[in-house]
């Protein structure tokens, strides 16, 4: 009897581990490749949804840092010295945060790369250039981002946000 039950206490245990492991993330990770004048271009991130809730100026608020995706500090990775937006960057792996704003996004290349944007220091910015958001064609339920030709291009909900790299 007493097997029997620890049998089947192993079971349920091996069964909820596997249950568990099948359960897809709610932002799962994702990561964006792309060359530039030779240059490559690597971003990792993690892909929230909309689910039905306003994301920009909603979920995502207005004119204040986000860790641009969710979960882990979105990272940027270039292989050789960029400009990003004319403003010189060197080879390396960087942070990549935002500011949203309704007619103008702050992109920001920061020096380091932690959890979520609760430890965000603004003294550790490498640069900040300023970008106009644009339309999507339609809605873009998961978060996304693209190295597109020359640019990063962002995308969620009705809205895009696009900075140029180049060398």
């Amino acid at each position: 009897m007493k097997v029997r039950l620890v049998s089947f206490l192993i079971f349920l245990a091996v069964a909820g581990v596997a249950t568990a492991q099948e359960k897809k993330m709610a932002s799962p990770p994702a990561s964006a490749d792309g060359t530039v004048d030779g240059i490559k271009v690597h971003v990792d991130y993690h892909q929230p949804s909309a689910r039905g809730r306003k994301i920009m100026g909603g979920l995502v608020p207005y004119n204040q840092v986000w860790r641009t995706g969710a979960n882990a500090t979105t990272s940027i990775e270039f292989s050789d010295a960029v400009k990003v937006e004319g403003k010189a960057v060197a080879k390396g792996k960087y942070g990549l945060f935002t500011v949203p704003g309704e007619n103008e996004w702050t992109i920001i290349i920061n020096k380091t790369i932690k959890w979520g944007s609760y430890e965000y220091k603004e003294s550790e910015d490498l640069l900040r250039v300023k970008v106009k958001p644009g339309k999507t064609d339609s809605f873009v339920e998961t978060f996304t981002i693209a190295v597109e030709k020359n640019q990063v291009v962002l995308r969620w909900e009705n809205t895009q946000v696009a900075f140029k790299v180049s060398k």
